[in-house]
């Protein structure tokens, strides 16, 4: 049986209103080059969940993209396309010299769940996080920002680990999230052990 690919969301997403789940942002990490300007909004259109007006140069909004670990932030960020030899990565220490593990505060974020049987629901599959069709899946960004429900973003199913969820983080969040503080990737707690997990080598 063929498996269906990922297609436009249903209206159902722009419309109508789903339960919001609240999430703290002390429970979000980031990872970046930089330690001020933080938490950034990006409207490149060059990544998954981008306003798709960025393509016109008239992007709808801003997105902030984060991680409910550290080690799905590196995932995310310093192994994104690291391709693996044997079960282990090997990279070098200026990739991680020159990062930082963001920390942040503030107050609940009011997320749509874009995961499980509501994905499901709207038509939706693991090809959310997987397709390389981005204008696809800028559509999908788009429906869950214009819901009259007013979502600070939404949870999706990690594509680099796919038992975590990440954020997708609209910046009509702005005023509700904080650098509360950071640290040299390499010195964050939780950094030793993703590093034996994900089998990185230095070079």
């Amino acid at each position: 049986m063929a498996v269906e690919p990922l297609k436009l969301p249903s209206d159902a997403l722009a419309t109508d209103k789903f339960p919001k789940k609240y999430v703290s942002p002390t429970r979000l990490v980031r990872i970046s080059a930089y330690h001020t300007g933080e938490p950034y909004f990006g409207k490149s259109g060059n990544n998954r969940f981008d306003a798709p007006g960025a393509v016109t140069g008239t992007p709808e909004f801003g997105v902030c993209y984060l991680g409910t670990s550290l080690e799905l932030a590196m995932a995310e960020s310093i192994l994104h396309d690291e391709i693996p030899v044997n079960g282990a990565f090997t990279i070098t220490r200026a990739q991680i010299d020159g990062r930082f593990a963001l920390y942040f505060g503030g107050k609940p974020l009011h997320l749509l769940d874009l995961t499980g049987p509501l994905l499901k629901r709207l038509g939706g599959n693991a090809d959310l996080a997987g397709t390389t069709d981005y204008g696809l899946t800028q559509q999908w960004a788009r429906a869950v920002h214009d819901n009259p429900a007013g979502y600070d973003g939404f949870l999706y199913m990690s594509r680099h680990l796919n038992t975590k969820r990440a954020v997708a983080l609209f910046d009509r969040a702005k005023s509700k999230i904080r650098l509360e503080s950071y640290s040299p990737l390499a010195n964050a707690i939780g950094f030793k052990a993703a590093v034996t997990r994900f089998g990185i080598q230095f070079t």
